[in-house]
């Protein structure tokens, strides 16, 4: 019996580090898709203003900001899907990878 009332202690920390170590990696996600979403708004209220001075002569050059800020952030909520997959959360990983897949198909719609 002295045995188990040493297992349970180190369970419990194991799993208390692994809680930790998942929500710092949910709010990282949060804060790149944030950052993203931020930086995205900047670029496109500059690009308005550089549409009205090109005018009807020619348009702006391909802008590769939304494609490239929407794959960066796939790519990180994918690293996350492969976290949570390697600390056995399979659930949350398969939610993870379903999001992964639906921002990477939002990317490639800014496709030049």
């Amino acid at each position: 019996m002295p045995e188990r009332a040493g297992e349970q202690p180190s369970r419990l920390g194991s799993a208390a580090t692994t809680g930790c170590l998942l929500l710092l990696v949910l709010l990282a996600d949060a804060a790149a898709g944030a950052l993203v979403v931020l930086v995205l708004a900047v670029r496109g209220l500059g690009r308005l203003d550089a549409a009205m001075a090109y005018g009807a002569t020619g348009g702006p050059p391909p802008d590769w900001g939304p494609l490239t800020g929407f794959g960066v952030l796939a790519l990180a909520v994918g690293a996350t899907a492969f976290l949570l997959m390697r600390t056995g959360e399979r659930v949350a990983a398969a939610v993870q990878l379903t999001f992964c897949v639906v921002v990477a198909v939002h990317a490639l719609r800014f496709w030049p």
